[in-house]
């Protein structure tokens, strides 16, 4: 079942209407908004539950129940935050941009909502550091907000304060992970921390803090005045709501869309992109969730539901929702190796496994792209990238190990052909001498 019109959250999502406050409220934001906030932090807790809105940055954890862990009562004075990770820099993604430079109002008010039901004294939006554009309009949004008492002392006439602050990162990939985002945002090296402790018992300056996607907290407030009912009837069981889609690649219109949760491939790509280029017979294989999960040929994903549980059961994830489609054109050895030098370069080099790992791996896949290798080094690949995997403080060890385990999984025989047909034409070099 794919979305009607009439169920978006997102209605400005290309930019076609101003972003500006008085446009987003013709569009329903900020609409009593005070009496959203006079529910109560627990109903409104219980609310975000019984949506089954789960995280929309890629872990994909149940909103409500993270909100839920933030402490009822302040015993020692702490105040608590709220984080917003808007350091959108998984590459193949892109709708939280849209969401900042199209719809900032709808992530303003979520955050006063989100914040209020946590008990936050504030909210940080940790923005990209290469969103220039964004995150100017992003301040605008906030400085309105600030200037019609939406946010602020008495926000939206509800009798809490609560101030919102824009702060921008300097373009490292790695502060996408939320405890070396609390480092970036305290001045310091952005390094992911060790757990425990968690963010909710001790996070930015010490204190109780949360971090949610930019999409997690923009749906809330549409959530909250349509029904906790409205959002759960899209999707499948653990897998509700509404997603914005970012499609690109060899598809004949390639796009950022909302859509219901659960919508197949198949019916996502042909409703919304025109379809594969060059027909369906040409598509080779799909990342479905952005670069960090693996790849998926196309006999496995053509009729698979886009959602946690169905890429989960292809062998790869939902992730972010950034859907790289690669047809028959591609070189897909070249395309990974391309993916572990990303990973490489943006290591924090806290970890060794991850630190000396992913450049090892980067040096193989290479060797790996040319034929410049050896058979036996590919299953030696496969066991390096099983060593990352899992054994590093953030996830960033195993977002650069799964492709190239996708990628021995799927297309191991091309990996040796072009050693084999390498070999050979050495040979016929060395009998011509």
């Amino acid at each position: 079942m794919s979305l009607a019109d009439k169920d978006r959250i997102f209605t400005n999502v290309y930019g076609f209407q101003p972003w500006n406050l008085k446009a987003a409220q013709a569009r329903g934001d900020w609409d009593n908004t005070k009496d959203l906030i006079a529910w109560g932090q627990d109903k409104l807790i219980e609310e975000v539950k019984a949506s089954g809105l789960r995280g929309r940055g890629g872990a994909g954890f149940p909103t409500g129940m993270k909100w839920s862990f933030m402490p009822k009562e302040s015993k020692d004075g702490r105040p608590s935050f709220l984080v917003i990770n808007a350091d959108e820099s998984e590459p193949g993604s892109c709708k939280d941009r849209e969401i900042l430079r199209h719809d900032p109002h709808k992530l303003i008010e979520g955050a006063l909502i989100a914040g209020f039901a946590m008990r936050a004294r504030a909210a940080y939006i940790y923005v990209r550091g290469e969103y220039i554009r964004e995150a100017e309009v992003l301040q605008a949004a906030v400085d309105e907000a600030y200037a019609a008492g939406l946010i602020g002392k008495n926000a939206a006439k509800s009798g809490y304060d609560f101030d919102v602050f824009v702060h921008r990162g300097a373009g490292a990939y790695i502060c996408g992970e939320e405890t070396a985002m609390i480092e970036s945002l305290e001045g310091k090296k952005g390094q992911p921390r060790l757990k425990p402790p968690f963010p909710a018992g001790a996070g930015l300056y010490g204190c109780p803090t949360t971090v949610n996607n930019v999409e997690s907290i923009a749906v809330v407030p549409t959530i909250l005045r349509r029904g906790a009912s409205w959002f759960a009837s899209f999707g499948r069981e653990n897998n509700k709501g509404t997603k914005l889609f970012q499609i690109s690649g060899h598809v004949d219109k390639p796009c950022v869309v909302e859509e219901a949760m659960s919508i197949s491939f198949r019916e996502l790509i042909e409703k919304h992109c025109g379809g594969i280029r060059g027909g369906w017979d040409n598509l080779l294989a799909v990342i479905p969730g952005g670069s960090s999960v693996p790849l998926v040929p196309a006999a496995q994903i053509i009729d698979a539901p886009m959602d946690f549980d169905g890429l989960k059961e292809v062998g790869s994830g939902l992730g972010t929702a950034a859907v790289i489609v690669m047809d028959k054109s591609t070189d897909i050895v070249q395309a990974i190796s391309r993916l572990s030098y990303f990973y490489k370069h943006e290591s924090c080099g806290q970890c060794t496994p991850c630190r000396e790992g992913t450049g090892w791996m980067w040096r193989v896949m290479e060797r790996m792209r040319t034929g410049d290798a050896d058979i036996s080094e590919i299953d030696t690949l496969y066991e390096v990238t099983k060593q990352v995997e899992g054994h590093t403080i953030c996830a960033l060890g195993d977002a650069a190990a799964w492709p190239i385990q996708g990628l021995i999984k799927h297309f191991r025989p091309e990996m040796e052909r072009r050693i084999v047909e390498k070999q050979g034409s050495v040979s016929l070099m060395e009998a011509a001498e």
